[in-house]
Formats: structure tokens, C-alpha cells, sequence
């Protein structure tokens, strides 16, 4: 295995990691931007109510983005596996 394998396998590790964890944070901090605007403005000052839109925005992107995200990491797992034909010891 040679170095520049493993910073490749790195670098595409850390990518793939971006790509999948995205769409959720995006959606979490678009929501969660949306709620402080509200609470400003109303003068709410409620702990739950900052949480729980985000856990719902949360798992409707995952139910949104699953199809994709499974896609993405099935690419990236043959992709693992069409490596492993180059690793030599």
C-alpha cells in the first residue's frame, strides 16, 4: 500500500463523509435560523422549541435524501473495492 493510496483513500474518505452529512446540516440550519428569526420576533424564549423543528427537519431530509445517500455510499464502497486490486503488500 503506498502512501499516496492512503492519502487518496483519505481525502475521498473525508469527501464522501461531506457529501452525506450536507443535506441534513443544511436543512438543520436552515430550520434552526428560521426558528430564532420567530422566537426574536415573538419574543419566545423556549429551549424545546429550537430542538424539535430541527430533529423533524432532520429526519424528513433523511427520508428525502436516503435514496441519493445510499447511492452515493454504494459508489463509494465499489470504489473501495476496486482499490483493494491495487494494494500490494
Amino acid at each position: 500500500m503506498t502512501p499516496e493510496l492512503i492519502v487518496q483513500l483519505a481525502r475521498r474518505s473525508f469527501e464522501v463523509t461531506l457529501m452525506l452529512s450536507a443535506p441534513l446540516l443544511i436543512f438543520s440550519l436552515v430550520v434552526g435560523l428560521a426558528v430564532s428569526i420567530f422566537q426574536t420576533v415573538t419574543s419566545i424564549n423556549e429551549a424545546t422549541l429550537a430542538f424539535v423543528p430541527k430533529i423533524v427537519a432532520v429526519m424528513v431530509a433523511m427520508i428525502v435524501f436516503f435514496p441519493w445517500m445510499m447511492s452515493y455510499m454504494s459508489d463509494f464502497t465499489r470504489e473501495i473495492y476496486g482499490m483493494i486490486v491495487n494494494m500490494r503488500h
